[in-house]
């Protein structure tokens, strides 16, 4: 079982920076792909970032070079620091985890958990 709690959502001004936190639950976070989807009113669940058990990252076109992902195994929580924010980064961000392997870190319907979300607003 895994259970992923998000937190660190805000309200920040445009440029400004926020970092989500994403705490699992198990011992076998290490081996865990996990990954950040957003959603926006109106808007469909879109991909921002993802990090392999290897460590691997990708990342979403939009938030390239704006947004890093990381974990820290030790602590069984995965981060998203977001820098120089813009109005359309506004939506609600939602940690995910698999436990196996991915064929496509990309696609939402890959992931096994999903938390609740937590609500980024980027005032401009």
């Amino acid at each position: 079982q895994v259970q992923l709690v998000e937190s660190g959502g805000g309200l920040v001004q445009a440029g400004g920076s926020l970092r989500l936190s994403c705490a699992a639950s198990g011992r076998t976070f290490s081996r865990n792909a996990m990954g950040w989807f957003r959603q926006a009113p109106g808007k469909e669940r879109e991909f921002v970032a993802a990090i392999t058990w290897s460590s691997v990252r990708y990342y979403a076109d939009s938030v390239k070079g704006r947004f890093t992902i990381s974990r820290d195994n030790a602590k069984n929580t995965v981060y998203l620091q977001m820098n120089s924010l813009k109005p359309e980064d506004t939506a609600v961000y939602y940690c995910a985890a698999r436990s196996g392997a991915l064929v496509d870190v990309t696609r939402g319907g890959e992931y096994d958990y999903w938390g609740q979300g937590t609500q980024v607003t980027v005032s401009s």
